[in-house]
């Protein structure tokens, strides 16, 4: 059975659906400079606003304006938990300002109490690809050592102010996708120069968000014992492409990157799998003093991480899929979305099993899902039952996971549980969400909240805890 304290729920983030980019007092975001794509062209990335230029995340789907219709949906839908992020830079505008925004920090608080009124437990991310934009510019951004420093202070103004108000946090959102992605402005806020060793560049601003996560954790159990503060890991499984031994070496290779982060933010050191991939890159970064009984003092209470598709490895040619912000071999026994992102519901059973054999450490499935275009019918309804059948699939893996593997899971939050602005693309027209929010890629609709198909699927799997998908599978 799954079991009865799981945390059913939905995730989104501040940039992309948050909205009200220059409002209350916030300052601009790093993904506040980036333009959406014409589907599929490469996102293009400024210093600051352009003049007559569409920015996709300065309205996103503006759950700032709409977040008390929004979360009473997601009560209707039975939702125990919401994942959700906060904007640094409506905490503090510039991230190195002297005092907390006031708006800010109210904004916050009126989200949490909305949720508590409805009894959904926020789960909540500090660092989700959003900081602010003057740490690029005035400091090199995550490359810089500073940047420890004014990231916990940031956690600890709003850990005193939250700490009766939210139990669970994660420090940043897909860590060691900085090591995967070829775009680390993404995480780390960073374009490389010309003269830069770009290994270095990734390996250090890597340690300073290690050592700042660590710091976060120490000082958020300082505050608030009860506390539960996790990592989140991006999670591309790869596999074998064929039984060739040096085919298994490869993925091991692969799984790397991985898993970099996993291990020093679980178990507290830099492990012989990440110096080993330090060699691989030929990249050197610099430890301070003290850093080891940080990162060792530092350790996450939980893994949270994100699932969407799986890849394989080999040393034969091998048609590329490319899929959220990692690039593998396309499988040939796997279908695809309109995306190029290989369908595998498998895939997440196994991945649970990987994780929880390596770290024994609850985990928690906090993204999953497929984007699609939804089509809104003249009558008003939305049939998304391609995405009903992605999760029935995943989910009843899932739940094979925790009653015959015995895999500790805390609870499950599909991403993008209404529709948001998609962080790889930029385009709303790539939808994940229960919810069908009537805005297209040019800014255009009436921003009018639909339930899809999947709203009343979802609603019926939570009253049943899981049980809806036993009658289905039958």
């Amino acid at each position: 059975m799954i079991p009865e304290n799981f945390l059913w729920g939905g995730a989104t983030a501040a940039n992309q659906y948050e909205g009200a980019y220059d409002e209350d007092g916030k300052g601009l975001s790093i993904a506040d400079v980036e333009r959406g794509s014409i589907h599929g062209v490469k996102r293009i990335i400024d210093d600051s606003i352009q003049e007559n230029v569409f920015y996709p995340s300065h309205e996103a789907t503006d759950f700032y304006h709409h977040y008390k219709e929004d979360i009473a949906l997601f009560a209707q839908m039975g939702f125990k938990c919401y994942r959700m992020s906060i904007a640094w830079s409506r905490i503090f505008p510039n991230g190195d300002d002297e005092e907390p925004n006031e708006a800010g920090l109210q904004f916050y608080d009126d989200v949490f109490d909305e949720l508590h009124k409805y009894h959904i437990e926020p789960v909540v991310t500090l660092h989700h690809y959003e900081m602010p934009l003057n740490l690029v510019h005035k400091y090199g951004a995550w490359r810089n050592r500073k940047l420890v420093d004014l990231a916990v202070r940031y956690a600890k103004v709003v850990f005193e102010r939250y700490k009766h108000k939210v139990k669970y946090w994660m420090t940043f959102n897909e860590g060691n996708s900085l090591l995967i992605s070829p775009r680390p402005w993404h995480q780390a806020g960073i374009i490389y120069q010309d003269d830069e060793n770009e290994a270095d560049v990734k390996l250090q601003a890597s340690h300073n968000q290690l050592v700042a996560s660590a710091l976060t954790v120490i000082e958020g159990h300082k505050i608030n014992p009860d506390f539960k503060i996790g990592c989140m890991l991006l999670y591309p499984l790869t596999y074998a492409y064929t039984c060739k031994p040096y085919d298994q070496v490869l993925t091991r290779n692969k799984m790397l990157r991985t898993y970099y982060w996993g291990d020093v933010q679980v178990r507290g050191y830099y492990t012989n799998t990440c110096r080993s991939f330090q060699k691989s890159i030929h990249g050197h970064f610099t430890m301070e003093d003290g850093d080891e009984e940080i990162l060792r003092k530092g350790t996450v209470d939980f893994i949270g991480f994100s699932y969407y598709f799986s890849q394989v490895e080999s040393d034969e040619p091998l048609m590329e899929l490319v899929g959220n912000v990692a690039k593998g071999g396309r499988n040939p026994h796997l279908e695809i979305t309109q995306w190029g992102w290989q369908i595998d519901p498998i895939g997440l059973r196994v991945s649970l099993n990987n994780l929880y054999d390596r770290y024994q450490k609850p985990l928690f499935i906090v993204e999953n899902g497929m984007g699609a275009i939804d089509v809104l019918e003249e009558d008003g309804t939305v049939h998304d039952d391609y995405r009903i059948e992605y999760l029935r699939k995943h989910l009843k893996a899932m739940k094979d996971a925790i009653e015959i593997d015995e895999v500790d899971l805390m609870g499950y939050t599909m991403w993008g549980c209404t529709d948001l602005v998609s962080a790889g693309t930029g385009e709303i027209r790539k939808r994940y969400g229960f919810i069908y929010v009537d805005k297209d890629d040019e800014g255009n609709g009436t921003r009018k909240r639909i339930k899809k198909d999947s709203f009343y699927w979802y609603k019926k799997l939570i009253e049943t805890s899981g049980e809806l998908l036993e009658k289905e599978n039958a």
